[in-house]
Order: C-alpha cells, then structure tokens, then sequence
C-alpha cells in the first residue's frame, strides 16, 4: 500500500512490460518470448502454419500483414525506397540496403574459412558450400548433384528439353542464354576475340584459342596408336578412324563408305554433279576445295609444293611426286 500512495504522489503508474523490457509472453512450442501478445500471436503462425492475409490478386497467403503488403508492390509495381546515390527504386526496404553497398563498398558478411566477403547474407551462404562441399540441390532424373540452384535449374534444362531464350532474327531456340549471345554473332557479324599475333577476329572464345595453336604449335590431343598429335579434338577422333577401319558415313547411292562425313559430301556431289567451287578468272568449276585451291594456282603461278631435297617447287602435288625426289612427300608452304 505504501509503495502504491508513494507512485500516485510521484504521478506515476506501472511500467508495463514492453516498458521495462521484460518479455513474459512466451511461446509454449519453442520458448520464445515476447514483449507483446500480438508479437507471441504472429510468432506462433510459424508452428501452426497459418495464414490469414491473403492476396486478392493472386491468392497466394502470409502469416504477417507486413508480409501481403510488400507482396501487394508486385502487382501494382510500387517501388517506394529510393537510392539517394542514383536513383534506383525498390519495393523493399532490404532491397534498398542491399543495393547501397554498390555505391558504399560495404560487405559485412565475412567467410570464417577464407576471409571473402560478401555484400548479402545469402552469397556468403552459397560461398561456404565450397567450403564444406555441399550440395543441396538433387536432380531427380540423373542423380546429379548441385551447389547452387540457378545451375540446378540450368541443368534440369538437359531433360526437359527447354529452350527459354529464342533468337529474334532466325527463330531458332537455346537452352542458355550465353548459347544465344553467341548465336547471334552470326546475325551481328560482331568478331570480339582477337588474335594479338595475325589480327584475324573470331566470334567465339573457343575458335580463338584453336586458332591460337597455329602460332604457338601446340598439339594438345595425342593418338596413342601412333604418337600423332593434333591441334583439335575434332581432328584426333577423325585420325583414329583410320586405326579403327571404322567408316561410319555411307552413300545411298551406290553404298560406298567412308571414314568421315566431308569425305561423304564431296563424293556425293558425283552422283548429284554438284560442283560448288567456281573459278573467277576461267569460269571452271569444281567438286572439292582442295581440287580449286590447286586449279587457282595455275592463275597465280603460286607454287606450294617443294622438293626439300632440291629446292624445286610445284603448282601441284601430283607434279612433285613425278619430280626425281619423288620419294619426299609434298609439303604446302606456310602461307
């Protein structure tokens, strides 16, 4: 009684919990507590699943008004945080956080294995995985497994058979959209690989660096049936072939058959009479490349084949092997 007369001579009353700061609402399922009832009652959603604020757009649910609200901007494209530094909006407050670390350079999430940091909580969660090797995303099809979703997602691509990203020029499809930044070079024209040693431009970072070798020599792919060494892949599996005997490109024709394909397509062109390769100066035409590039020199007066015992060079091959040296192969020049 004494201390109630004395709060009402001071003009006080009660400090209520959130007052004082003592959290006596507790949650039964997991011993959380609150300051407030209502907080206990929106915490207690989470155990019981229930949400009562539903999106008249679209139907979706939330446990938290809060939550519709913010959920509610995706459909009438409101975007009320706006960056002070140029002037980009969000919908959320965190976006907005988020994204003024650009302009600040703050990263506050630091990795504890390797020291990278990270300007979101959710990459330095994706980063550790490289750490402790997990890999929480399974594909039910093949059993892969992957680090991150938007691979997971990418590769599930392989057994659906998607191909988000179509071509506007061709109307042609990918899988990628990396696969169509590429496609469409052959629409552009645009070359951004250059070759520091010949200046010659390419469209793809893989042709570039094949192309590369013919500076450097380098042969990465061996035969080991015979040592041979190539500058393609694609080349090595076409040697082999002749290990192999296996030709596996037949003629409807006349059933010939052949170790590769542009072997197929040249001797097609008999059957067809087809001779695509066409001569400026004299109008002749020809079935094969290799059979125009010779008949070319006989315009140029360019002699390719050399006899490297003697020196002596030739238009054609077919001229050097009836040379006396004719037991030394014939060697193109380096052009």
């Amino acid at each position: 009684m004494k201390s109630e007369s004395r709060r009402r001579s001071l003009g006080t009353s009660p400090q209520t919990p959130a007052a004082t700061g003592s959290k006596k609402y507790q949650c039964s399922d997991c011993g959380k507590s609150f300051t407030k009832s209502c907080h206990l009652k929106n915490h207690e959603r989470v155990h019981t699943g229930e949400k009562p604020y539903h999106c008249s757009q679209c139907g979706k649910s939330f446990t938290h008004q809060s939550a519709l609200r913010q959920h509610r901007r995706i459909h009438t494209g409101e975007k009320p945080f706006d960056c002070s530094q140029c002037g980009t909006s969000f919908t959320h407050h965190s976006a907005l956080q988020q994204h003024e670390r650009i302009h600040t350079g703050e990263k506050p999430y630091h990795c504890s294995q390797c020291g990278t940091s990270f300007t979101r909580q959710s990459a330095l969660r994706q980063h550790q995985r490289i750490h402790t090797g997990e890999k929480p995303y399974h594909c039910g099809q093949c059993g892969k497994t992957f680090t991150y979703q938007s691979v997971f997602r990418k590769h599930q691509r392989v057994h659906t058979g998607e191909k988000p990203y179509p071509c506007s020029q061709c109307e042609k499809s990918f899988a990628y959209q990396s696969h169509l930044l590429q496609h469409q070079r052959i629409h552009t024209g645009e070359k951004p690989y250059h070759c520091s040693q010949c200046e010659k431009s390419f469209s793809y970072q893989s042709i570039l660096q094949q192309h590369q070798r013919i500076h450097t020599g380098q042969k990465p792919y061996y035969c080991s049936q015979c040592g041979n060494s190539f500058t393609r892949q694609s080349h090595l599996k076409r040697h082999q072939l002749i290990h192999t005997g296996q030709r596996p490109y037949h003629c409807g024709q006349c059933g010939k058959s052949f170790s590769q394909e542009s072997y197929l397509r040249i001797h097609q062109r008999i059957h067809t009479g087809e001779k695509p390769y066409h001569c400026s100066q004299c109008g002749k035409s020809f079935r094969d490349q290799s059979t125009f590039h010779s008949h070319q020199q006989s315009h140029t007066g360019q002699k390719l084949y050399v006899c490297r015992q003697c020196g002596r060079s030739y238009t054609h091959a077919r001229s050097l092997r009836k040379h006396k040296c004719s037991n030394i192969k014939p060697s193109a020049l380096d052009t």
